[in-house]
């Protein structure tokens, strides 16, 4: 946090930011119908009655599985070949075309071709948030690879260390604060994209509640679902992610 910003203040801020935000939304609410723009006392009635239901925990449960199966596997593909394509030239020159290509396609049609290979099925999410988070964890691990010091690389070289112990022990740390801040993006677009695949390509989740409600016009339950969701983004990016990143690198000044 930047000196002298008082946590206090930030946090009063950030309440009155939201009360004005419920206070716009419940203004323009009264002007519109609530099959169209429901208030937020219909929507926070329609999350208490959906939060009774017995498949309540059990599609936050399976989207968050999801979300975290396909955001590992993107870490576990996505930083060694970022290391690879950061500390060789040749393979980066190969590589870099078809990693253009793979940011370019979006998530949609990525769950096009899920439903395709894998029908309706846990896969099919898992592949769609793999697809849209590896490039991005690649990616910047690639960059933070290449801007490893390369005096270093030559010092390690003199000293006879092998291929593997200048990867771990010279460019591991190197990259670290690159694959987080990767990380930080993937999670959150892998977490929006899975809503996509959910919506495409799953019979559970919090995505197919959400496409289920708006085919009944259920507008209230959809808010519900929304408001769910930007709630427990925001407890896993300030409950586990910025905690994280604090202490990993708590000796960086911030």
């Amino acid at each position: 946090m930047k000196p002298g910003l008082n946590p206090a203040t930030l946090v009063a801020q950030r309440f009155v930011l939201a009360l004005v935000f419920v206070l716009a939304w419940w203004l323009a609410a009264r002007h519109t119908p609530a099959f169209i723009l429901p208030g937020p006392e219909r929507v926070l009635r329609a999350l208490s009655e959906l939060s009774r239901t017995d498949s309540f925990l059990h599609d936050i449960g399976m989207t968050m599985y999801r979300v975290v199966c396909g955001f590992v596997l993107a870490a576990l593909v996505g930083t060694p070949l970022g290391l690879a394509l950061g500390s060789s030239r040749a393979l980066a020159q190969v590589f870099e075309p078809l990693l253009a290509v793979m940011n370019t396609i979006s998530s949609a049609i990525w769950a096009v071709f899920a439903i395709i290979w894998f029908g309706i099925s846990n896969a099919t999410t898992i592949f769609v948030v793999f697809m849209t988070a590896m490039p991005l964890i690649l990616t910047n691990v690639w960059q933070g690879a290449r801007n490893v010091d390369k005096l270093h690389v030559d010092l390690a070289r003199s000293f006879r260390m092998t291929r593997t112990q200048i990867l771990r022990k010279i460019y591991l740390p190197t990259i670290l604060p690159y694959f987080f801040s990767g990380a930080r993006l993937a999670f959150g677009f892998g977490w929006r994209v899975s809503l996509v695949a959910e919506t495409l390509g799953s019979s559970d989740g919090i995505g197919y509640r959400l496409r289920q409600a708006a085919d009944l016009v259920q507008t209230d339950q959809v808010f519900a679902w929304t408001l769910l969701l930007v709630v427990l983004m925001l407890l896993l990016e300030s409950g586990v992610l910025k905690p994280l990143e604090r202490r990993l690198f708590r000796w960086k000044p911030l």
